[in-house]
C-alpha cells in the first residue's frame, strides 16, 4: 500500500455516542412472593425469549437476585420496565424491572 492509499481509504469513527443512542440494560429482580412461573411467561411475552432462554433467566434471577434480560435503547427499556411492573401488578405480584445504563 503506498501512502496515497491510506488517505483515499474512508475514516472510521470509534466514536459510538454519535452513532448509536446509549443502551440500556433491563433487569428483573427476585422476591419472595412472584412465582417462577410467571417471571417465565414474562420474559416470553415481554421479553420475547424462548421458553428454554426464559427458564435459564428466571433461574440466574433466582439464584443471583437479578438479571438482565435486554439492552434497548432508553425509550423501549422505560416501556418494558413499565409493562412488566403493569403485568405484574395486574396478577398480584411485587415483581420489580429496573434498567441501567449500559
Amino acid at each position: 500500500m503506498t501512502s496515497t492509499d491510506s488517505k483515499t481509504q474512508p475514516k472510521i469513527s470509534h466514536d459510538t455516542s454519535e452513532d448509536h443512542p446509549p443502551m440500556y440494560k433491563v433487569l428483573l429482580h427476585n422476591d419472595d412472593y412472584t412465582t417462577m412461573d410467571f417471571v417465565v411467561e414474562i420474559l416470553v411475552r415481554v421479553f420475547g425469549k424462548s421458553l428454554e432462554k426464559a427458564t435459564q433467566i428466571m433461574l440466574n434471577i433466582h439464584n443471583k437476585g437479578k438479571a438482565v434480560c435486554g439492552i434497548y435503547p432508553r425509550e423501549i427499556a422505560e416501556t418494558k420496565v413499565q409493562t412488566v411492573h403493569n403485568l405484574a401488578s395486574s396478577k398480584g405480584f411485587p415483581l420489580k424491572s429496573t434498567m441501567e445504563k449500559e
